[in-house]
C-alpha cells in the first residue's frame, strides 16, 4: 500500500504534469516551485522506510528530470537551441495515474517538440520573408517589364523559402539521430556493466572455490606428512630392534 507521502507525490507530479501540457505564459512561476516540491519528496521517498520498489522510484526520478529538463529548455534564448534541448529529453514511460491511456509527460513532450520546430522554422525564415512578398503582391500592378522582375524575385525568395525549410529539417533529423546514437551508446555501456559485473561475480566465486580447494589439498598434504612421519618411526624402531636381536643371537667372537 502507497504510504501518505507517496500519495501526496504522485498527485503534485499530476498537477504538474497538467500545468505543463496547458499553454503558459512568461510570469507563469507555479510550476518550477512545484518541481522543486517534487525534488524535496522524491528524495524523501527515497530515504523513507516504506518506501516504492526501485523500479517505481526510477519512473518518479525520470517524470521529475523530464519537467526539470522542460523548464530548463524555455529558459534557452533562440528557438533552435530549445529544439535540440527538446529532443535530449526523456519522458515518463507510465501513466501517472489510473485514467491517463498515455503518459502525461509523454503528451506534453509531443507538444512541445511541435512548438519548438515550428518557432524554430519561424526563427529561420525570418519575418522579412513574409513583408517581402507583401511588397510584391502590392507591384502586380506595375507594368510588365517590373512584373516580369518581381516574378523573379518571388520565384527567388520561394527558392530560399524552401531551402531554409530544407536546413530546418535537416537539423531536426540530426538532432534526432544524435539522440539516437545517445542511446544506443547508453545501451551498450550499460550492457558492458552487467558483463563487467557478471564477469567480477564469477570470478569471486572461482576465487572462492580455489580457496576451498586449496584447503581440502592442504589438509590432504598434511595427511600424507603425517602417515610417512609414523612410517619412518615404524622403520626406525624395528631395524633398531632387529639390531639389539642380532647382537644377542650372536655375540662377538673372541
Amino acid at each position: 500500500m502507497a504510504s501518505r507521502l507517496e500519495i501526496n507525490f504522485v498527485r503534485l507530479l499530476s498537477r504538474c504534469e497538467s500545468i505543463a501540457s496547458d499553454k503558459r505564459s512568461e510570469t507563469e512561476w507555479r510550476l518550477e516551485k512545484y518541481v522543486g516540491a517534487l525534488e524535496e519528496m522524491l528524495v524523501a521517498l527515497r530515504k523513507s522506510i516504506s518506501k516504492p520498489t526501485p523500479e517505481v522510484l526510477t519512473e518518479y526520478t525520470r517524470k521529475v528530470d523530464f519537467l526539470k529538463g522542460l523548464l530548463e529548455a524555455e529558459k534557452l534564448s533562440s528557438a533552435t537551441e530549445k529544439a535540440l534541448a527538446n529532443q535530449f529529453l526523456a519522458p515518463g514511460r507510465t501513466p501517472t495515474i489510473a485514467n491517463e491511456r498515455m503518459p502525461a509527460t509523454k503528451t506534453v513532450h509531443m507538444q512541445t517538440k511541435a512548438r519548438c520546430t515550428g518557432e524554430m522554422r519561424n526563427e529561420l525564415l525570418g519575418t522579412g520573408l513574409a513583408s517581402k512578398e507583401t511588397d510584391l503582391r502590392h507591384r502586380r500592378g506595375l507594368p510588365l517589364d517590373e512584373r516580369q522582375s518581381a516574378a523573379e524575385l518571388d520565384a527567388i525568395l520561394q527558392h530560399q523559402h524552401n531551402l531554409q525549410e530544407k536546413i530546418a529539417e535537416d537539423m531536426l533529423n540530426l538532432a534526432r539521430n544524435l539522440k539516437n546514437n545517445t542511446l544506443a551508446a547508453q545501451s551498450i555501456i550499460k550492457q558492458d556493466n552487467q558483463t563487467l559485473s557478471h564477469s567480477m561475480r564469477q570470478a569471486d566465486l572461482n576465487f572462492e572455490k580455489l580457496k576451498t580447494e586449496s584447503e581440502r589439498l592442504e589438509q590432504h598434504a598434511k595427511k600424507s606428512v603425517n602417515w610417512l612421519l609414523w612410517l619412518m618411526l615404524i622403520l626406525v624402531s624395528f631395524t633398531f630392534i632387529s639390531m639389539i636381536l642380532f647382537i644377542r643371537l650372536f655375540p662377538r667372537l673372541r
